[in-house]
């Protein structure tokens, strides 16, 4: 078999192992493969081939691999459960006194506490400014 055809086809098998692994370590060693293909293209030398391979998989790790990193793999936190109720605003459905009232956020009705024991009127516009177990601790806009 031509030794195009066999770079070509361990930088086929390198990518399908990038498929099924992270970190975007293995697609720069099948750039690498791809760049041993161009060199078996144009000579017969195994040497020059794999240093072809060599000096383009190291390009790529040092040059494609963080761009692919920034791009792919974002360090987004989505907030959720309690994170995600934390300065979200709603209207008290019932007045908040000492005790406990109500508030409606996002047509849900929940439990909620004012921050300060302040009195908060029925129809008054609040921010959650914290969340303890399932009571909404409030505060007045």
């Amino acid at each position: 078999m031509n030794a195009v055809y066999i770079w070509i086809i361990v930088a086929l098998l390198l990518f399908i192992v990038e498929l099924m692994t992270s970190g975007f370590a293995v697609i720069c060693l099948a750039i690498g493969a791809a760049g041993g293909a161009v060199a078996a293209a144009f000579t017969d030398s195994l040497e020059i081939e794999l240093l072809v391979f060599a000096i383009v998989s190291v390009l790529s790790i040092a040059a494609v691999r963080p761009v692919l990193k920034r791009t792919f793999m974002r360090k987004e936190s989505v907030k959720t459960n309690a994170d995600a109720m934390i300065g979200r605003r709603g209207v008290a459905c019932a007045t908040i006194d000492d005790d406990e009232g109500r508030v409606m956020i996002d047509g849900v009705d929940w439990k909620a506490r004012s921050e300060s024991g302040e009195r908060i009127e029925k129809g008054t516009k609040v921010v959650v400014v914290k969340m303890e177990s399932i009571i909404l601790i409030v505060k007045s806009l």
